[in-house]
């Protein structure tokens, strides 16, 4: 998609500084919503042609707002023409929405509204974050092509000689994370020469599995693991976030959680300070609360079983820092959060006939 000339140029007006010649320096936490907590839209797509009212449901969730997109690589047969789908599989069947017109196309008319504001010290105001299902150069270097369409929308950085240099991010609506995979560290930052602008940013290494445990010892060291351990090497240029499981929180996660205890409040806050200190933004997965008759397509995975369960977490959460709190249910963790620009939403916007 292209974007309005009008508005590009709008854009490119308001850039007062030059991230190019910009100095390295450290992590930023604060660039990011001041460091506090936002919503994470969780698995924010269709699931075989269900729910498709999820990337709206995020946005009127309000802002700034982080949207999860699962990525695979869908061939199309007949053709041989490969495109970027958003999938919760990595064997899609062509029936999936394009990252394109799923996600690009939806937020369109929103940051536009953003630019048009151009209120730059709250940008940015949209986190799209990735998991990809598989690392196919294919799916890889095809995204880095969608990015590169849009780039005039996203927060990018200056690739430094040295890895553990970090440039400042330049402020724009959107800032793009992926996760951990090094295939995707090779095609999205190694691949690219000095000075060339960073798209998305990658989230650290995950601790190894110690060896010859069981599931149950696997389940018991993840809890009671030192932070410094399980998260000991610093940021980079391209590395700027944690992403951990809740595994790392309460034994068991949520399948096996009993009652919220004020050990667990500990070893949150512990968690997440290590990280801020380490220099990291910082999001355990996943934390739902509902009754089997309420699932939406959620899934039982990260559901602790009730509202009430669920209230109590997000709220330690917030109360610690986390900076990303995914949840499938978006509406209800916003009423806790600081969700700021109802201007911005789309279901404001078609109220005042925009």
């Amino acid at each position: 998609m292209l974007h309005k000339a009008i508005s590009f140029a709008a854009l490119l007006a308001t850039l007062t500084l030059s991230s190019f010649s910009a100095p390295a320096q450290g992590p930023d936490l604060n660039f990011l919503n001041h460091n506090e907590p936002m919503l994470d839209a969780h698995n924010c797509y269709p699931y075989e042609g269900h729910w498709t009212d999820r990337i709206q449901r995020a946005l009127n969730s309000g802002f700034p707002v982080s949207i999860e997109q699962d990525l695979a690589w869908y061939v199309d047969p007949a053709t041989g023409k490969g495109s970027v789908v958003v999938s919760h599989t990595p064997h899609p069947t062509g029936k999936e929405p394009t990252l394109e017109n799923y996600f690009f196309k939806q937020v369109s008319p929103v940051v536009e509204r953003i630019i048009a504001e151009n209120k730059q010290s709250q940008w940015p105001l949209i986190v799209l974050h990735f998991d990809f299902k598989d690392n196919q150069a294919a799916l890889l270097e095809a995204v880095w092509q969608v990015l590169g369409q849009h780039e005039g929308w996203l927060s990018t950085a200056a690739k430094t000689s040295d890895p553990g240099k970090l440039s400042p991010i330049e402020r724009r609506p959107i800032l793009v994370v992926t996760e951990e995979a090094d295939e995707q560290q090779k095609a999205f930052y190694d691949a690219l020469p000095v000075g060339g602008r960073l798209r998305l940013f990658g989230s650290a290494h995950t601790h190894p599995t110690p060896m010859n445990m069981t599931k149950e010892q696997v389940v018991h060291w993840a809890v009671n693991v030192s932070p410094k351990e399980l998260l000991s090497e610093k940021p980079t240029n391209y590395r700027r976030w944690w992403n951990s499981s809740w595994y790392a929180v309460e034994e068991g996660g949520a399948p096996g959680a009993g009652d919220w205890t004020e050990a667990d409040n500990q070893r949150l806050r512990a968690l997440v300070n290590h990280a801020h200190t380490m220099g990291y933004w910082v999001r355990f997965y996943a934390l739902d609360g509902f009754a089997p008759a309420e699932d939406q397509g959620w899934g039982m995975s990260y559901n602790f079983g009730s509202h009430e369960a669920v209230v109590v977490r997000w709220k330690a959460a917030i109360a610690a820092g986390v900076n990303f709190i995914p949840t499938n249910q978006y509406e209800e963790l916003a009423t806790y959060l600081k969700q700021d620009a109802k201007e911005l939403r789309p279901a404001s916007s078609a109220a005042n006939g925009k």
